[in-house]
């Protein structure tokens, strides 16, 4: 990966990327200023997975901020960040640099899809103890893709599905290890028919932006090979009625409270 930006200040950086404190002052990040940004599903995420040890995989990286975090966690947690896209890549290697992780994460630019390159990269299967992924909402074709290409690469998925981005996240996991997920509750069946009996002790828990409003983000949680059951946990509610957040998002927005999985 190529070497990471040095000097650059605070709020706005040059070339278009700024470097924000996130989760809390936890992390440094830099990200590009324009297009997808790391927020509240990310944070949702990394709460989701707790703290995991050992290898850990994030799938669809982007700047690398949940895999980042996530080995932030633990002195015993190893992060490969996996990303397509060259520059983000770039990034998310660069971001471990900045928040001193460089000796526990690896930056991978490959198709994560794509179990030649993951091969070539020496990324194997049924290899990582956790695996974490934010995958693009929605196939080709099925919403009107943004003109901005990197919002569009994040938000669409360009010549693959869902089901195929799912099949390669657990095709890393070792037998035993966790996947978590976070995406659109429309993608249920999908999501389910995708998983179908490659995961065990899967928990599905909804988010609602408001009270009385529906659910508008999904959380899977599964372990690979496990014959429990699905369960249907606590929901999470992001506002209360005067639109802040609740106290529990809030407190999950600043890496300070884990998902409550029941």
């Amino acid at each position: 990966m190529a070497e990471p930006t040095r000097g650059l200040e605070n709020p706005t950086i040059a070339d278009g990327l700024t470097e924000d404190r996130w989760l809390g002052g936890r992390l440094t990040l830099l990200q590009p200023r324009r297009g997808h940004r790391v927020g509240t599903d990310a944070a949702l995420l990394v709460a989701a997975a707790g703290t995991p040890e050992g290898r850990i995989v994030d799938v669809g990286a982007g700047i690398g901020a949940v895999g980042l975090a996530l080995a932030k966690s633990s002195a015993l947690a190893y992060a490969d960040l996996v990303e397509i896209d060259p520059e983000l890549a770039r990034l998310a290697d660069g971001n471990a640099r900045r928040n001193g992780l460089e000796a526990r994460v690896r930056a991978f630019r490959l198709d994560a899809l794509s179990r030649r390159e993951r091969r070539e990269a020496g990324l194997a299967d049924e290899s990582a103890d956790c695996v974490v992924t934010n995958p693009p909402f929605f196939e080709a074709g099925a919403v009107r893709v943004s003109p901005d290409e990197g919002k569009a690469r994040a938000h669409v998925l360009p010549s693959a599905t869902l089901a195929d981005w799912i099949a390669a996240s657990i095709a890393i996991l070792r037998p035993g290890g966790r996947f978590v997920m976070i995406h659109r509750p429309d993608a249920l069946r999908a999501i389910l028919d995708a998983i179908g009996s490659r995961l065990g002790a899967l928990a599905l828990l909804p988010v609602h932006p408001t009270i009385g409003a529906s659910a508008h983000r999904l959380i899977v949680s599964g372990v690979k090979g496990s014959k429990a059951p699905l369960r249907l946990a606590p929901a999470l509610i992001l506002h209360g009625g005067d639109g802040r957040l609740t106290a529990e998002a809030d407190a999950m927005h600043r890496g300070e409270r884990l998902i409550d999985w029941g």
